[in-house]
């Protein structure tokens, strides 16, 4: 009889906690975005003056640049990623041809 009612609860208990796996066949489209961005070096001497002139302003003036690209985007908008650094502190200024800065 113990068997029995042991047997029974154990059916139960499978039949209750079976889980119900049902094979999904929905299709995902996957979109991947090339991204048209370039990055060019630029040395530091040979930036245009305008964004020499904007680097030795009032504002810019404590930060050291230390390295510049040339960023050519797919919109065909370019300007001057200048990486500065005052004291511990790192920061990337945007930089348009004609020396103001793009945020």
């Amino acid at each position: 009889m113990k068997k029995l009612i042991l047997s029974a609860a154990f059916l139960a208990f499978a039949g209750i906690a079976s889980v119900k796996a049902n094979e999904t066949n929905s299709l995902q489209a996957i979109t991947v975005q090339q991204d048209s961005t370039t990055k060019t070096p630029v040395k530091i001497e040979d930036l245009p003056d305008a964004v020499k002139a904007t680097l030795a302003s009032e504002k810019y003036k404590d930060w050291a640049p230390l390295a510049a690209y040339l960023v050519t985007d797919g919109k065909k908008t370019e300007y001057y990623q200048v990486d500065v650094k005052k004291a511990e502190e790192t920061a990337s200024l945007k930089i348009g041809k004609d020396g103001v800065v793009v945020e």
